[in-house]
This record gives structure tokens, C-alpha cells and sequence, in this order.
């Protein structure tokens, strides 16, 4: 009996951890024909459908910890949408809501995220948190041993800073091409393209996540489209096969979008797309030719509320913030900036001084790959602040990830005003806080000992 006990201490000690297991679905979630559009200042009735729209599930677990990562065609996220489907996922699979990073990839060609105004759109929303569900719980129950792979591309033509120096001393959004009063952009974008690629013990490919800091407003018109990462996904699965799913999302782009400024190139359509999502195929591509081999550590996963103080408003905007609304759709609305800022207004108002509720959330894999998940439109310079100082050697930022606060300017910014100031709901030094805990966590998971 002794010998027995013996040999079952040491078999267990010495016993291999379990391998890691990924699972990986996808589930369509294209609106029915005649739900409003989304991404601008205007209603936009859908006409048809470019390219379908899905919610994008990997999950992964090691050692019996499981994550899960949602990647979703819409523009923006509800918290509450993502709190309903977090419960519904957790109910059917299991995993907890703090381990399921929830993200958008901002799609201005998908339905508008925060009208109920049409009773088919009401339905829709309704209907969201079983579908991403879904999406995880078929994840979870294809679930088979994997490897994984990491590196990082670099892209630097095609992403611009849309904020500008101009002559005259402001700083200007999106001024026009060949705007002869530019001076100079206000910050430098990120050009890292992460690329994490999961294949079987039989080299068979499983699934490729994709990151990129670059607006998705290419396409236009009134057809929905999953805009260049549908292009980006098609060249993939055309290369590695149409088994492998690719999930994509969007780094922080706040302060990015697609248009050079220093050409007169026309730059809107589903020509447009294409060519974006080719160009980033292509890095992707090369990328795949340097991937990291890496010895899965633990699945770990940890969130942290942050209290975002609101951005100031003063005496008498909330009376010509509702005029403003009340006239919106109308010529009496006035000036973009006005109507924008309106509705700031009204949104910090209703609020009665309770600031904003971030979850930043990170999902990590052993010692090597961080997700981080941060809930708004952030600028990239709080993006590249939390890569400089994260302890991971790929560290992947999802911004649009477990809700939306709007746009996250860093402290520089808010002196320099133009359409994100005005937009934004955060006060100054709020993106900061942001990145605080975002490093916090990451470092505390970096160090740990232990699952969470």
C-alpha cells in the first residue's frame, strides 16, 4: 500500500499539464432589411447586404481555466447588451462573465447600435445576447487540443492620424485632402498588426486573430458590410483554408482613420475596403512566416471597474442642448459641432454628476500574450502607453471591448479641442486612468502564481 501511495504522489507531480484547447465559432448576426444604420449623425435605412455580419467566438482553456473572446460586426456595444450576454454565455457554457471579453470591431456599415425607434430594430437588439451565446457556446463545444503561434506585422500606409496642426493655430478633424492649410498630423499612429495563430497537433489551422488601430469607415452607402476585415477574412481562409476561422479586432483607433490627406485619391467603397483588407492580408501573410512558437502557460483573466470622472458642462447648455435635439434632422439643428455636443450635453446631464463605468479587462495566456480590453473609442497614445509598459511580450489592446463610453482622448488633446473633445463624455485624465489599471492588471497577472 505504501509503494502504491508512493507511486501515485510521484505520478502526479510529474504527470504533464494539460495541453491547451481552443474552440472556435461563428454565428451570423446580420440585421433584417430596414434597421437604421449606424455611424453618423443622420438615419440611414439599411437597402441590402455586401457581405453578412457575425459574432466571432474563440475560447480558450488550460488546466480546466477557460476565456472567452467575442469579436463582433457592429459599431459599439451597450453595456447592457454585453451584461445579458455574458449571463446567458456563462449559463450555457460555464465560463464567467469576467472571462469573456466582449468587443466590437466599429463597423459604420452595420445597425445602429442605440436606436429602438423602429420596432424591427427592437427585435433585433433583443435577440443579440442569444446569438453571441450561441457563437460561445459552440466555441466551447468544439473545443480540441491546439498550439499557438504569435507575432507582429507592421502596416504604415495604410492608417492616419485625422487630427491636424493647421495654420491659424487649431488643430482641425478630417480637413480634406490636399488641404493646403495642414500643417502637420498631432501624434503618429500604431502601425503593429498582432497576429495569433492556433493550429492543431496536426498542423491542421484552427483560428488566426488579427489586430489593427484603424477606423472602419471605408465603405459607406446603405448596404450592410463587416467593411475590410470581411476582405482581410476571405484572403485568409482563401490561403490557409476555409475551415480556419480569422476573428479581427480594432486597436485603439480614436484618433485614426484611413484617409490621406496628401492625395486627392478618392477613398470611400467596398473598393476601398477591398484594398485595405488585401494590403492587411498581405501583412498578416508575411507575419505567418515569423510566428513565435510558444508554450501555452495558464488562461488567466481579471476586470477592474474605473470610476471616469464626466467632462464639464456649463451653466444654460442643457436648455440649448434640448433645442438642438429637439430640431435634430433639420436645418435648425445648426452646426455639426453643435448638434455633437448637444447631445453630449444631454447624455452627461442625465448621468446627475455619477461618472462613467470603464471595465478594463485583460485576458491572458501564460507569460506571453495579454488581451486588454478597454471600452470606448481611445486614443492611440494611451494605447502605445499600455504597451510600452506591459510586462507581456504580445500584448494586444481590443478597444469597443464590454461596452462604450465614447471617445477617450489623452490628456494633450483636451486643449487642443476639435470633434473628439467636443464628443467626449470623459473628463481630462480619464483615458489615463484608464491605462493605469489596464498596466496594474497586467503586471498582477504577469506575476501571479496562481489561475484567476
Amino acid at each position: 500500500m505504501a509503494r502504491t501511495l508512493i507511486f501515485l504522489c510521484l505520478f502526479a507531480v510529474t504527470s504533464p499539464a494539460a495541453d491547451l484547447r481552443v474552440g472556435r465559432a461563428a454565428v451570423k448576426i446580420t440585421p433584417p432589411p430596414g434597421v437604421p444604420m449606424a455611424g453618423y449623425y443622420r438615419i440611414r435605412l439599411n437597402e441590402g447586404v455586401h457581405d453578412d455580419l457575425y459574432a466571432k467566438a474563440l475560447v480558450l482553456e488550460k488546466d480546466g481555466s477557460k476565456a472567452a473572446l467575442v469579436a463582433l460586426d457592429l459599431v459599439g456595444l451597450p453595456r447592457p447588451l454585453v451584461e445579458a450576454a455574458r449571463q446567458r454565455i456563462e449559463k450555457t457554457t460555464g465560463i464567467r462573465g469576467d472571462r469573456i471579453m466582449i468587443s466590437a470591431t466599429h463597423t459604420h456599415t452595420g445597425p445602429e447600435m442605440g436606436a429602438r425607434q423602429r420596432n424591427v430594430a427592437v427585435d433585433y437588439h433583443e435577440a443579440l445576447p442569444d446569438r453571441i451565446a450561441e457563437a460561445v457556446r459552440l466555441a466551447d463545444a468544439s473545443l480540441a487540443a491546439a498550439r499557438v503561434h504569435a507575432g507582429v506585422g507592421r502596416e504604415h500606409n495604410l492608417s492616419f492620424i485625422r487630427r491636424f496642426h493647421m495654420k491659424g493655430g487649431k488643430v482641425g478633424w478630417n480637413p480634406g485632402k490636399l488641404n493646403p492649410n495642414i500643417i502637420a498630423p498631432t501624434g503618429a499612429i500604431d502601425p503593429d498588426v498582432p497576429v495569433v495563430y492556433f493550429d492543431g497537433p496536426d498542423s491542421k489551422p484552427l483560428a488566426t486573430y488579427v489586430n489593427f488601430a484603424n477606423h472602419l469607415d471605408t465603405v459607406g452607402g446603405l448596404e450592410y458590410s463587416a467593411d475590410y476585415p470581411y476582405t482581410l477574412a476571405k484572403i485568409l481562409s482563401e490561403v490557409r483554408g476555409p475551415d480556419m476561422l480569422t476573428v479581427f479586432t480594432i486597436g485603439t483607433a480614436g484618433n485614426i482613420n484611413h484617409v490621406d490627406v496628401k492625395t486627392s485619391r478618392p477613398q470611400k467603397g467596398h473598393d476601398e475596403a477591398a484594398r485595405i483588407g488585401t494590403i492587411l492580408a498581405g501583412t498578416v501573410l508575411k507575419t505567418f512566416r515569423h510566428l513565435q512558437t510558444l508554450d501555452p502557460g495558464p488562461v488567466r483573466a481579471r476586470s477592474e471597474i474605473v470610476k471616469v470622472p464626466l467632462a464639464p458642462i456649463q451653466p444654460g447648455d442643457v436648455e440649448k442642448a434640448r433645442k438642438v435635439v429637439a430640431a435634430y434632422g433639420t436645418p435648425a439643428a445648426g452646426p455639426f459641432y453643435d448638434q455633437v455636443y448637444a447631445f453630449k450635453v444631454l447624455d452627461i446631464e442625465a448621468r446627475q454628476g455619477q461618472p462613467l463605468d470603464a471595465e478594463v479587462q485583460v485576458i491572458t495566456l501564460g507569460n506571453q500574450i495579454a488581451w486588454v480590453g478597454l471600452p470606448g473609442e481611445i486614443f492611440v497614445e494611451l494605447g502605445k502607453a499600455i504597451k510600452v509598459l506591459s510586462p507581456f511580450p504580445y500584448t494586444i489592446i481590443a478597444e469597443l471591448a464590454n461596452g462604450s463610453i465614447g471617445y477617450v482622448p489623452d490628456r494633450k488633446a483636451y486643449p487642443e479641442g476639435a470633434y473628439e473633445v467636443i464628443n467626449t463624455r470623459c473628463a481630462q485624465g480619464g483615458g489615463e486612468r484608464m491605462v493605469e489599471a489596464a498596466v496594474r492588471l497586467l503586471i498582477n497577472a504577469y506575476n501571479s502564481k496562481e489561475n484567476f
